[in-house]
């Protein structure tokens, strides 16, 4: 098995877990159920920076990143500098993340929350929902045709936004349906660790303009996010370039200054 399969044959086993300890039911009397959500597809058609960071303490590719900031900091951080969502990894096992991650940057800045997890059950929309959530990632490369249409109608229906993963052209092509809003090119080969940014150029025309382009992975300086943008391109998801140094949000703050210059 390559990594991609040992975390989805983990994680049916945990969602298996968790669904016996936990009803929907219970999950959808969270208080957070029921609030208003914040659209990112909306906030990055808006932006001239277009960033989303992310909150990654480690990954399988580059082992621990920085176990040593607490959320609540880098939440805080993120919104002074003004990216336009936070993308707060949930996997325990291979990123050392938790639900517990994503209610403490709920309550700690007003930014739309991407969750950002191998989902393979309906039953992680209604948790993200239930945690504080207003986006969920779908990747393509674990799911069928009729799971996307599932789980993204589902996510619509409680008003989260859908951002999906591809990493190639087939990938793209069974996946596109009016039930997303964004669509993210990941860079990185998830099967090798491989990064090429010329997956997001290869893959740019292939998505249709209703569908706001998201380019994921390898996205280190300004030069790339530049050239991204004549593709089309108004999102970047950017966790490492961060996550790394010891205040991302300031980090990140001097980064969009420079590229909105």
């Amino acid at each position: 098995m390559n990594i991609l399969d040992k975390i989805v044959f983990d994680k049916r086993k945990e969602v298996d877990l968790k669904k016996a300890l936990i009803s929907t039911q219970q999950l959808e009397s969270s208080q957070l159920f029921n609030r208003a959500t914040v659209s990112l597809s909306e906030k990055l058609k808006n932006s001239s920076s277009g960033i989303i960071a992310e909150h990654k303490r480690r990954s399988p590719s580059k082992s621990i990143i920085n176990n040593g900031l607490n959320v609540q900091d880098v939440a805080t951080g993120y919104e002074n500098a003004g990216v336009c969502g936070m993308s707060v990894l949930t996997d325990g096992k291979y990123f050392g993340g938790s639900l517990d991650d994503l209610i403490v940057a709920r309550a700690s800045c007003n930014l739309p929350l991407l969750r950002k997890e191998f989902i393979i059950d309906e039953y992680q929309i209604i948790e993200a929902k239930s945690y504080g959530a207003d986006v969920i990632l779908l990747i393509a490369a674990i799911l069928t045709q009729e799971e996307i249409k599932q789980f993204s109608q589902l996510a619509k229906s409680l008003n989260l936004d859908v951002l999906l993963e591809v990493h190639n052209e087939d990938e793209l092509q069974k996946s596109i349906m009016p039930s997303l809003d964004m669509i993210g090119v990941n860079n990185r080969n998830l099967k090798t660790f491989e990064v090429s940014l010329e997956t997001s150029k290869t893959l740019s025309t292939k998505i249709p303009d209703e569908f706001v382009k998201v380019s994921e992975s390898g996205l280190s300086n300004i030069q790339s996010i530049q050239t991204l943008k004549t593709y089309g391109y108004q999102g970047f998801l950017i966790g490492e370039n961060f996550m790394k140094t010891n205040n991302p949000g300031v980090i990140a703050k001097e980064f969009i200054k420079t590229l909105e210059a």
